[in-house]
């Protein structure tokens, strides 16, 4: 079974998807938009994305605040699930995202990536570390 995991921010969505057996996650791509509330083609492509890789189910992370409230961010992706389970029939997970980003950069700037490359990137990196932290705690 794949798992698409997502890190949906306010102009990019980092995708990456898990193997058949639900081991390890890795990078698929970055969805860009211009703007924040076009979503259409967002979605289309992540409906794409779930057929070509036969996906069961989605993560989305959810990117708490540090005390663990639920910002403006939360609340806009808690909507996205939403649209996410009427568009694709597949169900939704929110995962708890909480520093994945600093994750990311970090990881980039131990590769090597110089920084104007890094934003074309981030996210996907992001998308990982969040499928990746949900299919560890499957284990």
């Amino acid at each position: 079974m794949r798992i698409l995991g997502l890190d949906y921010g306010s102009k990019t969505v980092g995708v990456a998807v898990s193997d058949p057996l639900g081991l390890t996650a890795q990078r698929v791509e970055t969805i860009w938009r211009k703007q924040e509330n076009k979503l259409r083609r967002t979605l289309a492509r992540i409906e794409e994305l779930t057929a070509e890789y036969g996906v069961e189910k989605i993560v989305v992370g959810l990117p708490k605040n540090m005390n663990n409230t639920m910002g403006e961010r939360a609340e806009k992706s808690l909507e996205f699930k939403e649209m996410l389970e009427k568009r694709t029939g597949i169900p939704v997970v929110m995962w708890d995202e909480r520093l994945t980003t600093a994750a990311a950069e970090r990881t980039l700037m131990e590769a090597g990536v110089r920084r104007e490359h890094r934003k074309e990137h981030l996210d996907s990196i992001a998308a990982v570390f969040i499928l990746q932290g949900y299919l560890d705690s499957l284990k």
